[in-house]
């Protein structure tokens, strides 16, 4: 699978553009839907995946067919050829924070829930201590060697978040 980075809006939020076998599944369309179908060209989308619903992370959503959004995710595998995910509720920086798992490729898009070496806000509306622990929790029982890629930022692996995030020990 290949992983194109887009930093798009003014937070510069990290729009994933996942491609396999010539199909797309785009993360987070934060903003800039001139440079996002730029990058993916005439491949053919096949789902919009979201994190949350922070404007920074959805401000290119109405730029696409409705159908293409994977809208309220249940916590469990999908399969959409040739792509293979698992959504985890990681709750905390958002009540609608989710985090997708592409476990034969040993990948996470987390959104604003983990960063390197830090966390999400859990002090703006929907926020939640409670939840973020919990989610913090779920999330370390991963294997180590889990790449992550957050809504903004730089990559990290799960296991440099276990040895050096605060919030994660």
């Amino acid at each position: 699978m290949n992983i194109k980075t887009l930093k798009v809006g003014y937070l510069e939020t990290n729009c994933y553009i996942l491609e396999k076998d010539g199909k797309v599944i785009i993360i987070d369309p934060g903003d800039d839907y001139e440079k996002i179908a730029e990058t993916i060209k005439n491949k053919e989308i096949i789902k919009i995946l979201i994190t949350h619903y922070h404007p920074d992370h959805i401000g290119a959503l109405n730029h696409f067919k409705e159908n293409l959004i994977l809208k309220n995710p249940q916590e469990q595998t999908y399969k959409l050829n040739p792509f293979e995910f698992e959504v985890i509720f990681t709750k905390g920086h958002t009540m609608d924070s989710v985090t997708y798992y592409f476990k034969n490729e040993k990948i996470m898009f987390t959104g604003d829930f983990l960063f390197k070496e830090t966390v999400g806000r859990t002090d703006l509306p929907g926020g939640n201590n409670e939840e973020m622990k919990k989610s913090i929790d779920k999330i370390k029982t991963y294997p180590n060697d889990i790449k992550i890629y957050p809504g903004h930022g730089e990559e990290t692996t799960l296991k440099h978040e276990k040895e050096n995030n605060y919030f994660l020990n």
